[in-house]
């Protein structure tokens, strides 16, 4: 299927640039009943989560392949840029990339290259895929495909966990094809040394926020729960993630086990 603007991939933008508030969880088991029922519970979008879990190549793909089948977004976090890795995942339908780690615009610029067709980037095409119909006649040919991904091109979400900004590139140069700037609030703290929640880290966490205004892109970060978003700094975030599946499947767990706040 080509990207259309009734697309998952474009609803989730359609939202942030509307200045709505998205929230997603991280998605860490390899299955697809999890990515349905974050649908049918409400989320706007999940993270495949190919860095901080146990995932295959594989397995990603194929929670990718169902998401979108659900008519549900789903990005994958990846901890660097893999352009062979990014076109399979953008091949079978993922909605977008959040890259780990995102503090050069060396590394801003690679991921864009990996993510759109030339002439502007450098993602290799072919049509025997999901995503652009696997080139069956009726999906239009090469040319549509081309123009729906450049009409609509992959999400791009930048997680900043470390202060580079106050040293190294400039946010212009970082950021100028990012859809999110997003808070790695954890590595953030550890790189900063400072504490979890402390004023060190509120003030790094306010610089992220306002220079994502001045960007005019969407400011996002981690949160243990919606509730929790205020406390951690993300009362302006638009593009919310809440937990894992792993994370909410060990609080079920505890609270039906009956050991819930029994340390």
């Amino acid at each position: 299927m080509t990207a259309s603007q009734g697309s998952p991939r474009a609803r989730l933008r359609a939202a942030l640039k509307a200045g709505t508030r998205v929230t997603g969880t991280f998605v860490k088991l390899p299955a697809p009943d999890v990515v349905e029922v974050c649908g049918l519970a409400g989320f706007d979008f999940v993270v495949v989560d190919l860095e901080h879990s146990t995932l295959t190549e594989a397995e990603a793909i194929g929670l990718v392949r169902h998401a979108e089948r659900c008519g549900l977004p789903a990005l994958v976090r990846i901890p660097e840029v893999d352009a062979p890795l990014i076109c399979r995942l953008l091949e079978n339908g993922a909605a977008g990339l959040q890259l780990s780690m995102l503090g050069s615009a060396a590394q801003a610029r690679a991921l864009v290259r990996a993510t759109r067709f030339a002439p502007d980037g450098a993602r290799s095409v072919s049509l025997a895929n999901r995503a652009a119909g696997f080139g069956l006649r009726s999906s239009g040919g090469l040319a549509a495909f081309l123009a729906a991904e450049r009409a609509d091109p992959p999400l791009l979400v930048g997680q900043i966990e470390t202060p580079w900004w106050r040293g190294g590139d400039s946010w212009d140069a970082v950021t100028g094809e990012l859809d999110v700037v997003f808070v790695g609030g954890t590595d953030l703290a550890v790189s900063l040394g400072a504490a979890p929640g402390g004023a060190e880290l509120r003030a790094a966490v306010t610089e992220i926020r306002e220079a994502a205004g001045r960007q005019g892109i969407a400011f996002g970060g981690w949160v243990p729960s919606p509730a929790a978003a205020d406390g951690h700094g993300m009362a302006a975030a638009r593009y919310l993630v809440t937990g894992s599946d792993l994370q909410i499947l060990a609080a079920g767990l505890e609270a039906a086990a009956g050991r819930e706040g029994n340390a």
